[in-house]
Protein backbone atom coordinates (compact mmCIF):
# COMPACT_ATOMS: atom_id res chain seq x y z
CA UNK A 1 0.00 0.00 0.00
CA UNK A 2 1.69 3.33 -1.11
CA UNK A 3 2.61 5.60 2.10
CA UNK A 4 -0.23 8.11 2.90
CA UNK A 5 1.28 11.83 3.55
CA UNK A 6 -0.40 14.12 6.08
CA UNK A 7 0.20 18.01 6.64
CA UNK A 8 -0.22 19.47 10.42
CA UNK A 9 -0.98 23.10 9.71
CA UNK A 10 -1.01 25.66 12.71
CA UNK A 11 -1.04 29.69 13.36
CA UNK A 12 0.54 29.64 16.87
CA UNK A 13 3.01 28.86 19.20
CA UNK A 14 0.07 26.54 21.35
CA UNK A 15 -1.20 25.36 18.62
CA UNK A 16 2.22 24.01 17.37
CA UNK A 17 2.49 22.91 21.19
CA UNK A 18 -1.24 21.22 20.31
CA UNK A 19 -0.36 19.55 16.86
CA UNK A 20 2.70 18.64 18.18
CA UNK A 21 1.33 16.26 20.79
CA UNK A 22 -1.06 14.61 18.64
CA UNK A 23 2.34 13.45 16.13
CA UNK A 24 3.83 12.50 18.95
CA UNK A 25 0.46 10.18 19.51
CA UNK A 26 0.23 9.54 15.95
CA UNK A 27 3.18 8.08 15.16
CA UNK A 28 3.13 5.38 17.94
CA UNK A 29 -0.41 4.04 16.22
CA UNK A 30 0.66 4.62 12.79
CA UNK A 31 4.30 5.04 11.71
CA UNK A 32 4.24 4.27 7.94
CA UNK A 33 2.87 7.71 7.64
CA UNK A 34 5.30 11.04 6.48
CA UNK A 35 4.29 13.78 8.13
CA UNK A 36 4.90 17.31 7.46
CA UNK A 37 4.06 20.77 8.94
CA UNK A 38 3.60 24.38 8.07
CA UNK A 39 3.37 26.84 11.18
CA UNK A 40 1.35 29.96 9.31
CA UNK A 41 2.88 31.91 12.70
CA UNK A 42 6.33 31.82 14.24
CA UNK A 43 9.45 29.98 13.73
CA UNK A 44 7.94 26.43 14.68
CA UNK A 45 10.29 25.27 16.80
CA UNK A 46 7.96 23.01 18.63
CA UNK A 47 8.27 20.74 15.18
CA UNK A 48 11.71 21.12 14.26
CA UNK A 49 12.42 19.64 18.13
CA UNK A 50 10.29 16.81 16.90
CA UNK A 51 12.23 16.34 13.83
CA UNK A 52 9.17 17.22 11.25
CA UNK A 53 10.22 18.97 8.33
CA UNK A 54 8.53 22.11 8.04
CA UNK A 55 7.83 22.40 4.12
CA UNK A 56 7.84 26.50 3.81
CA UNK A 57 9.14 29.58 4.92
CA UNK A 58 8.66 30.91 8.66
CA UNK A 59 9.18 34.02 10.44
CA UNK A 60 9.56 35.53 14.08
CA UNK A 61 7.04 38.66 13.29
CA UNK A 62 6.67 41.52 15.72
CA UNK A 63 3.19 40.81 17.27
CA UNK A 64 4.01 37.12 17.39
CA UNK A 65 0.55 36.71 16.20
CA UNK A 66 -0.97 38.75 18.37
CA UNK A 67 -1.60 41.89 16.69
CA UNK A 68 -5.47 41.81 17.13
CA UNK A 69 -4.43 43.24 20.69
CA UNK A 70 -2.64 45.89 19.50
CA UNK A 71 -3.47 46.95 16.35
CA UNK A 72 -0.10 48.78 15.75
CA UNK A 73 1.62 45.71 15.87
CA UNK A 74 0.46 44.72 12.86
CA UNK A 75 1.67 47.93 10.82
CA UNK A 76 5.13 46.14 12.10
CA UNK A 77 4.25 42.87 10.93
CA UNK A 78 3.56 44.49 7.71
CA UNK A 79 6.83 46.22 7.76
CA UNK A 80 8.80 43.16 8.08
CA UNK A 81 6.88 41.67 5.19
CA UNK A 82 3.93 39.69 6.58
CA UNK A 83 2.14 40.02 3.04
CA UNK A 84 4.69 38.75 0.83
CA UNK A 85 6.01 35.82 3.45
CA UNK A 86 2.31 34.69 3.80
CA UNK A 87 1.61 34.52 0.11
CA UNK A 88 4.72 32.26 -0.17
CA UNK A 89 3.37 29.74 2.40
CA UNK A 90 -0.15 29.67 0.87
CA UNK A 91 1.30 28.64 -2.69
CA UNK A 92 4.37 25.98 -1.06
CA UNK A 93 1.12 24.50 1.18
CA UNK A 94 -1.28 24.25 -2.10
CA UNK A 95 1.64 22.71 -4.16
CA UNK A 96 2.51 20.32 -1.50
CA UNK A 97 -0.90 19.17 -0.60
CA UNK A 98 -0.88 17.71 -4.30
CA UNK A 99 1.31 14.76 -2.95
CA UNK A 100 -0.77 14.74 0.63
CA UNK A 101 -3.59 12.71 1.51
CA UNK A 102 -5.52 14.57 4.59
CA UNK A 103 -4.43 18.19 6.42
CA UNK A 104 -4.95 18.77 9.87
CA UNK A 105 -5.25 21.95 10.98
CA UNK A 106 -5.27 23.36 14.42
CA UNK A 107 -5.81 27.23 15.33
CA UNK A 108 -8.77 29.30 13.94
CA UNK A 109 -10.48 30.43 10.88
CA UNK A 110 -7.21 30.94 9.08
CA UNK A 111 -5.95 27.29 8.76
CA UNK A 112 -9.53 26.15 8.62
CA UNK A 113 -9.35 28.18 5.40
CA UNK A 114 -5.82 27.31 4.07
CA UNK A 115 -7.36 23.45 5.13
CA UNK A 116 -10.26 24.53 2.43
CA UNK A 117 -7.73 25.81 -0.07
CA UNK A 118 -5.72 22.93 -0.54
CA UNK A 119 -8.53 20.66 -1.80
CA UNK A 120 -7.90 18.28 0.74
CA UNK A 121 -10.15 16.41 3.23
CA UNK A 122 -9.31 17.99 6.17
CA UNK A 123 -9.66 17.70 10.33
CA UNK A 124 -9.90 21.02 12.19
CA UNK A 125 -8.78 21.84 16.00
CA UNK A 126 -10.60 25.08 16.85
CA UNK A 127 -8.48 25.54 19.31
CA UNK A 128 -8.39 29.60 19.77
CA UNK A 129 -12.83 29.72 20.16
CA UNK A 130 -14.62 28.53 22.94
CA UNK A 131 -18.04 29.55 24.17
CA UNK A 132 -16.85 30.49 27.28
CA UNK A 133 -15.28 33.62 26.01
CA UNK A 134 -18.70 35.12 25.45
CA UNK A 135 -21.53 32.42 26.25
CA UNK A 136 -21.96 31.54 22.24
CA UNK A 137 -19.59 32.02 20.14
CA UNK A 138 -19.39 34.13 17.02
CA UNK A 139 -18.93 31.82 14.10
CA UNK A 140 -19.17 34.88 11.45
CA UNK A 141 -20.43 34.07 7.30
CA UNK A 142 -17.27 32.09 6.33
CA UNK A 143 -15.98 29.86 9.01
CA UNK A 144 -19.49 27.36 9.42
CA UNK A 145 -18.72 26.90 5.98
CA UNK A 146 -15.22 25.79 6.26
CA UNK A 147 -16.55 23.75 9.38
CA UNK A 148 -19.40 22.32 7.33
CA UNK A 149 -18.10 21.61 3.86
CA UNK A 150 -17.94 18.02 2.63
CA UNK A 151 -14.36 17.86 2.87
CA UNK A 152 -14.15 18.84 6.50
CA UNK A 153 -14.42 15.44 8.38
CA UNK A 154 -14.11 16.40 12.02
CA UNK A 155 -14.54 19.62 14.11
CA UNK A 156 -12.29 19.10 17.26
CA UNK A 157 -12.87 21.67 20.15
CA UNK A 158 -11.11 22.89 23.16
CA UNK A 159 -13.75 22.35 25.66
CA UNK A 160 -17.08 20.34 26.43
CA UNK A 161 -19.24 23.86 26.40
CA UNK A 162 -17.98 24.62 22.93
CA UNK A 163 -18.85 21.35 21.52
CA UNK A 164 -22.48 21.64 22.27
CA UNK A 165 -23.04 25.65 21.35
CA UNK A 166 -21.15 24.38 18.01
CA UNK A 167 -23.47 21.56 17.51
CA UNK A 168 -26.95 23.95 18.70
CA UNK A 169 -25.14 26.26 15.75
CA UNK A 170 -25.40 23.55 13.15
CA UNK A 171 -22.28 22.23 13.30
CA UNK A 172 -22.74 18.72 14.39
CA UNK A 173 -18.96 17.21 13.41
CA UNK A 174 -18.14 19.30 16.39
CA UNK A 175 -16.81 17.14 19.15
CA UNK A 176 -14.70 17.44 22.51
CA UNK A 177 -12.27 14.38 22.92
CA UNK A 178 -9.63 16.43 25.44
CA UNK A 179 -7.23 18.75 25.55
CA UNK A 180 -3.84 17.79 23.64
CA UNK A 181 -1.33 19.69 25.81
CA UNK A 182 -2.49 17.93 28.59
CA UNK A 183 -0.70 15.26 27.10
CA UNK A 184 2.68 16.11 28.13
CA UNK A 185 2.54 16.52 31.62
CA UNK A 186 4.35 13.60 32.19
CA UNK A 187 6.68 14.19 35.60
CA UNK A 188 10.23 13.55 34.36
CA UNK A 189 11.44 12.97 37.87
CA UNK A 190 13.35 16.10 38.06
CA UNK A 191 14.91 16.65 41.34
CA UNK A 192 13.54 20.50 41.48
CA UNK A 193 15.58 20.63 44.99
CA UNK A 194 12.60 21.11 47.27
CA UNK A 195 12.47 21.51 50.73
CA UNK A 196 9.55 19.76 52.21
CA UNK A 197 7.17 22.05 53.95
CA UNK A 198 7.20 24.78 52.11
CA UNK A 199 4.70 26.09 49.78
CA UNK A 200 6.07 26.15 46.01
CA UNK A 201 5.70 28.85 43.92
CA UNK A 202 5.47 28.04 39.96
CA UNK A 203 6.96 30.95 37.47
CA UNK A 204 5.95 30.65 34.09
CA UNK A 205 7.51 34.14 32.53
CA UNK A 206 5.95 33.07 28.56
CA UNK A 207 7.97 31.92 25.63
CA UNK A 208 8.57 34.60 23.13
CA UNK A 209 11.78 36.58 23.81
CA UNK A 210 12.34 39.97 24.52
CA UNK A 211 9.23 39.44 25.95
CA UNK A 212 9.28 36.50 27.97
CA UNK A 213 12.53 38.52 30.07
CA UNK A 214 10.53 41.07 30.77
CA UNK A 215 8.09 39.32 32.13
CA UNK A 216 10.41 37.44 34.44
CA UNK A 217 12.27 40.90 35.67
CA UNK A 218 8.92 41.91 36.90
CA UNK A 219 7.70 38.17 38.57
CA UNK A 220 10.80 38.56 40.20
CA UNK A 221 9.54 41.68 41.76
CA UNK A 222 6.39 40.09 42.92
CA UNK A 223 8.51 37.41 44.64
CA UNK A 224 9.92 39.94 46.56
CA UNK A 225 6.70 41.36 47.36
CA UNK A 226 5.48 37.46 48.40
CA UNK A 227 8.24 37.14 50.50
CA UNK A 228 7.28 40.58 52.43
CA UNK A 229 3.71 39.32 53.11
CA UNK A 230 4.20 35.94 53.55
CA UNK A 231 7.93 35.58 55.62
CA UNK A 232 11.10 34.02 54.92
CA UNK A 233 11.03 30.41 54.59
CA UNK A 234 7.56 30.32 53.93
CA UNK A 235 7.83 29.42 50.22
CA UNK A 236 10.25 28.28 47.28
CA UNK A 237 10.43 29.77 44.00
CA UNK A 238 10.58 27.93 40.22
CA UNK A 239 10.90 28.94 37.36
CA UNK A 240 10.03 26.86 34.38
CA UNK A 241 11.58 28.52 31.29
CA UNK A 242 11.85 28.00 27.59
CA UNK A 243 15.38 27.12 26.47
CA UNK A 244 15.88 30.45 24.67
CA UNK A 245 15.08 32.37 27.71
CA UNK A 246 17.64 30.43 30.01
CA UNK A 247 20.50 30.87 26.90
CA UNK A 248 19.77 34.84 27.40
CA UNK A 249 19.45 34.89 31.06
CA UNK A 250 23.94 35.40 31.58
CA UNK A 251 22.83 38.05 28.92
CA UNK A 252 19.69 39.69 30.55
CA UNK A 253 21.12 40.28 34.05
CA UNK A 254 24.16 42.47 34.18
CA UNK A 255 22.87 44.96 31.76
CA UNK A 256 20.07 45.94 34.91
CA UNK A 257 19.74 49.58 33.95
CA UNK A 258 18.53 47.99 30.28
CA UNK A 259 14.43 47.37 29.55
CA UNK A 260 15.20 43.68 31.03
CA UNK A 261 15.53 45.18 34.73
CA UNK A 262 16.59 42.39 37.11
CA UNK A 263 17.49 45.15 39.87
CA UNK A 264 19.96 43.65 42.85
CA UNK A 265 19.02 39.84 41.97
CA UNK A 266 22.54 38.00 40.86
CA UNK A 267 22.40 35.44 38.52
CA UNK A 268 24.18 32.60 37.98
CA UNK A 269 23.92 28.70 36.71
CA UNK A 270 20.01 28.58 36.71
CA UNK A 271 20.02 30.32 40.10
CA UNK A 272 18.49 34.22 41.16
CA UNK A 273 19.33 35.38 44.51
CA UNK A 274 18.14 38.20 46.33
CA UNK A 275 20.00 39.18 49.83
CA UNK A 276 19.12 41.84 52.12
CA UNK A 277 20.08 42.12 55.55
CA UNK A 278 16.57 40.53 56.59
CA UNK A 279 16.48 37.83 54.17
CA UNK A 280 17.69 35.90 51.05
CA UNK A 281 15.51 34.87 48.68
CA UNK A 282 16.45 32.37 45.83
CA UNK A 283 14.63 31.29 42.75
CA UNK A 284 16.00 28.12 40.61
CA UNK A 285 15.38 28.10 36.83
CA UNK A 286 14.89 24.87 34.78
CA UNK A 287 14.57 24.69 31.31
CA UNK A 288 13.77 20.82 30.97
CA UNK A 289 10.83 20.68 33.86
CA UNK A 290 7.98 22.14 32.86
CA UNK A 291 5.68 19.46 34.10
CA UNK A 292 8.01 18.74 36.95
CA UNK A 293 7.21 22.20 38.42
CA UNK A 294 3.70 21.97 37.80
CA UNK A 295 2.65 19.04 39.39
CA UNK A 296 4.89 19.84 42.32
CA UNK A 297 3.57 23.64 42.85
CA UNK A 298 0.94 25.06 45.39
CA UNK A 299 0.07 27.71 43.37
CA UNK A 300 1.65 29.39 39.91
CA UNK A 301 2.53 33.08 38.84
CA UNK A 302 2.88 33.48 35.48
CA UNK A 303 2.34 35.96 31.89
CA UNK A 304 1.88 33.02 29.55
CA UNK A 305 -1.02 31.63 27.18
CA UNK A 306 -1.11 27.84 27.11
CA UNK A 307 1.59 27.52 30.00
CA UNK A 308 -1.33 29.00 32.12
CA UNK A 309 -3.76 26.63 30.50
CA UNK A 310 -1.90 23.44 31.44
CA UNK A 311 -1.61 25.11 34.94
CA UNK A 312 -5.02 25.44 35.12
CA UNK A 313 -5.77 21.81 33.96
CA UNK A 314 -3.65 20.33 36.44
CA UNK A 315 -5.72 22.13 39.22
CA UNK A 316 -3.74 25.07 40.20
CA UNK A 317 -4.62 28.37 41.29
CA UNK A 318 -3.29 30.96 39.46
CA UNK A 319 -2.19 34.41 39.92
CA UNK A 320 -1.53 36.51 36.87
CA UNK A 321 -0.65 40.60 36.35
CA UNK A 322 -0.63 42.29 32.88
CA UNK A 323 2.68 42.86 31.10
CA UNK A 324 3.33 45.74 28.30
CA UNK A 325 2.95 42.86 25.82
CA UNK A 326 2.94 42.44 22.83
CA UNK A 327 1.17 38.94 24.09
CA UNK A 328 0.50 39.16 27.73
CA UNK A 329 -1.56 42.12 28.30
CA UNK A 330 -4.97 42.76 30.28
CA UNK A 331 -6.61 42.18 27.18
CA UNK A 332 -5.15 38.87 27.15
CA UNK A 333 -4.80 38.21 30.33
CA UNK A 334 -8.60 39.27 31.57
CA UNK A 335 -10.21 36.96 28.16
CA UNK A 336 -8.31 33.85 29.88
CA UNK A 337 -10.18 34.68 32.92
CA UNK A 338 -13.13 34.07 30.94
CA UNK A 339 -11.78 31.16 29.17
CA UNK A 340 -10.46 29.18 32.37
CA UNK A 341 -12.85 30.15 35.17
CA UNK A 342 -12.06 30.54 38.87
CA UNK A 343 -8.75 29.26 38.64
CA UNK A 344 -7.20 32.40 37.70
CA UNK A 345 -7.00 35.67 39.29
CA UNK A 346 -5.95 38.47 37.15
CA UNK A 347 -4.92 41.63 39.00
CA UNK A 348 -4.60 45.24 37.70
CA UNK A 349 -5.85 46.65 34.83
CA UNK A 350 -2.46 47.97 33.20
CA UNK A 351 1.07 47.01 33.26
CA UNK A 352 1.90 45.79 36.62
CA UNK A 353 3.19 48.78 39.11
CA UNK A 354 4.69 48.30 42.62
CA UNK A 355 0.77 48.80 44.02
CA UNK A 356 -0.20 45.74 41.24
CA UNK A 357 2.67 43.79 42.98
CA UNK A 358 1.47 44.14 46.12
CA UNK A 359 -1.68 43.46 45.82
CA UNK A 360 -0.80 40.16 44.15
CA UNK A 361 1.15 39.11 46.89
CA UNK A 362 -1.68 39.37 49.49
CA UNK A 363 -3.91 37.89 46.59
CA UNK A 364 -1.14 35.30 46.73
CA UNK A 365 -1.45 34.66 50.64
CA UNK A 366 -5.33 34.70 50.59
CA UNK A 367 -5.30 31.95 47.89
CA UNK A 368 -2.73 29.42 49.70
CA UNK A 369 -5.04 29.62 52.58
CA UNK A 370 -8.22 29.06 50.89
CA UNK A 371 -8.48 25.23 51.07
CA UNK A 372 -12.15 25.44 49.91
CA UNK A 373 -11.21 27.43 46.63
CA UNK A 374 -8.10 24.93 45.93
CA UNK A 375 -10.88 22.31 46.03
CA UNK A 376 -12.82 24.77 43.42
CA UNK A 377 -9.80 25.17 41.06
CA UNK A 378 -9.03 20.99 41.15
CA UNK A 379 -12.85 20.77 39.89
CA UNK A 380 -12.70 23.58 37.53
CA UNK A 381 -9.60 22.80 35.83
CA UNK A 382 -11.13 18.88 34.55
CA UNK A 383 -14.43 21.12 33.50
CA UNK A 384 -12.31 23.75 31.68
CA UNK A 385 -9.12 21.09 30.09
CA UNK A 386 -10.31 18.32 30.10
CA UNK A 387 -8.38 15.03 31.75
CA UNK A 388 -5.50 13.21 29.50
CA UNK A 389 -5.62 11.46 26.26
CA UNK A 390 -7.23 14.17 23.83
CA UNK A 391 -4.37 13.89 21.31
CA UNK A 392 -4.50 10.11 21.57
CA UNK A 393 -7.95 9.90 20.36
CA UNK A 394 -7.52 12.92 17.82
CA UNK A 395 -4.36 10.74 16.23
CA UNK A 396 -6.58 7.43 16.21
CA UNK A 397 -9.50 9.18 14.38
CA UNK A 398 -6.45 10.55 11.51
CA UNK A 399 -5.07 6.42 11.47
CA UNK A 400 -8.29 5.38 11.30
CA UNK A 401 -9.09 8.15 8.21
CA UNK A 402 -5.73 6.88 6.46
CA UNK A 403 -6.18 3.19 6.91
CA UNK A 404 -9.91 3.01 5.41
CA UNK A 405 -8.44 1.74 2.40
Amino acid sequence: MKTKNILFLSNGHGEDTHNCQIIKAFTKICSDTTISAMPIVGAGNNYKNLGIPIIGPTANMPSGGFFYLNPLLLFKDLGQGLISLTWRQLQIVRQFAKNCDLVMATGDIVVAAIAYWTKLPYVVFLSADSSYYEGRINLGLILPKLLNNSRCLKVFVRDALTATDLNRQGIKKAEFVGTPVMDNLISTGKDLQLKPGLFTIGILPGSRLPEAGINLSLLLKLVREIVKVMGENVCQFRVAAVPILMSELEAFVPHSAGITNFENWQYKAGKFTFLTEECGIEVICYEDAFADILQQSNLVIGMAGTAIEQAVGLGKPVITIPGQGPSFTYRFAEAQTRLLGCSVKVIGKQPANSFTLQEAAQKVKETLADKEYLEACIRNGIQRMGRPGGSEKIADYLMQYLTRE
